[in-house]
């Protein structure tokens, strides 16, 4: 069994970017490579330049994502972790797929709709058939599983049509060149509001530091962040219905669950009646002791640039022998002659 994830490289991460998905990738790991999977983490950062982007900040935030990943639990020794620019047989893949992919599966694409809004015309090839290389990332390493929530079961659909064609367009039936993937569901993402308005995601792009937990601060500063959160002067209620209308409340009290692996409902159980006074500490305190190894081993990984590439380097050289087979096939199916 194969697992093939990617996520795009991102800086300045923080506590929604760890429970939103950096914790469901250690839980797979720990999970599968337990089963005898082997498990391939990869950065986007060839599909971050289907939009327009700073060149020295993608190489910043993929090296920090790489140390965000390693310190909250990614072991390159168990997992396969590496970026698309090292393994150039993404790109390939994606040209000779899309031959057979068609125009009319990218027009129906939701993302594409999504992102290039009403500037179609100005929006980059590379935005069209994104999904194209995401077929092509998951297909390369004939992967038999891949995590997909909501927002991606599109993506896997269409990576699922375009291999089911090649092969039948170009292979023997008793004889595929690609694996169809089969989607995991992973559990519910812990979705984090900002610390300033419970309505709002906790983003890294809110001007206000204090609306966030950063991966990189202190237990001070976690303190301090957590007892000067937004929250409105009733106590907690005893049931989850009393959190109704209450969207700050109800954001730490998540928080609360999900650092603690328990649900809601427990801590309202143990809290009920209690002012934010008594619970704030209690949350900070939990804070800090779940992230602080985390925040301490990503603070001095994050500066170690040659230990950050040579893990990327490490991985790459995997996922290069893994890719060949693929490539090669692929080239072979098609009639395409090299020496």
């Amino acid at each position: 069994m194969r697992i093939v994830s990617g996520i795009q490289p991102t800086g300045n991460l923080h506590l929604g970017n760890y429970l939103g998905a950096i914790r469901n990738w250690v839980a797979m790991q720990d999970e599968w490579t337990a089963k005898g999977a082997t498990c391939l983490y990869f950065l986007a950062d060839l599909h971050a330049i289907s939009m327009p982007h700073v060149p020295a900040e993608l190489a910043a935030n993929t090296r920090e994502m790489v140390a965000a990943l390693v310190s909250c639990g990614i072991d390159p020794d168990r997992s396969i972790l590496f970026n698309q620019a090292q393994v150039p047989q993404h790109a390939e893949l994606q040209w000779l797929l899309n031959g057979t992919a068609r125009m009319g599966w990218l027009n129906r694409m939701t993302q594409w709709k999504d992102k290039a809004g009403k500037n179609r015309e100005g929006a980059s090839v590379a935005l069209f058939t994104y999904p194209v290389l995401q077929a092509a990332d998951v297909l390369l390493y004939q992967a038999t599983h891949v995590p997909v929530g909501e927002d991606q079961k599109q993506h896997l659909e269409l990576a699922r049509d375009v291999a089911q064609k090649f092969n039948n367009d170009f292979a023997s039936e008793d004889k595929p060149v690609f694996t169809l993937p089969d989607p995991i569901i992973p559990p519910q993402a812990a979705r984090i509001m900002s610390l300033r308005d419970g309505n709002s995601k906790m983003s890294k792009s809110d001007p206000s530091d204090m609306s966030r937990i950063n991966l990189t601060d202190d237990a001070d500063t976690i303190m301090q962040k957590v007892k000067k959160a937004k929250t409105d002067p009733e106590p907690l209620p005893a049931e989850i219905e009393g959190l109704a209308g209450r969207p700050e409340a109800n954001n730490l009290v998540g928080i609360y669950a999900v650092m603690a692996g328990v649900t809601p409902a427990d801590v309202l159980r143990d809290f009920a009646g209690k002012g934010f006074g008594a619970f704030k500490p209690a949350l900070g305190e939990l804070l800090v002791e779940k992230l602080s190894p985390m925040a301490a081993r990503y603070r001095t990984l994050r500066e170690d640039r040659a230990a950050l590439d040579a893990i990327l380097a490490k991985g790459g050289e995997k996922a290069r022998a893994l890719a060949l087979p693929t490539l090669n096939a692929a080239y072979d199916a098609l009639g395409l002659v090299r020496s």
